[in-house]
């Protein structure tokens, strides 16, 4: 556990320590989340979080649909050939 102190200008120092732990640099945009008791900082992504309702007409799969039977056999394919590198 660290103690920081808030400046009058309210910012806080993050511990190098914990910046060279989450890999964090200068200019590391974080997002700041009220949980009522306290906050959590996290980092902010690169890309905005999607659903895949969002994505999915950008498949544009024209073939025939596969049953769950084949989405399963081909599921376990790949992960035989992963484990079998």
């Amino acid at each position: 556990m660290e103690i920081i102190k808030l400046s009058s200008q309210g910012q806080v120092t993050i511990p190098q320590i914990l910046r060279d732990q989450y890999h964090w640099e200068t200019g590391q945009e974080l997002i700041i989340i009220n949980l009522g008791d306290g906050i959590l900082l996290k980092p902010k992504k690169t890309f905005p979080e999607t659903t895949l309702d969002e994505v999915a007409g950008c498949l544009k799969y024209q073939g025939k649909a596969k049953t769950i039977e084949e989405m399963d056999q081909a599921i376990g394919q790949g992960i035989e050939e992963l484990w079998n590198r």
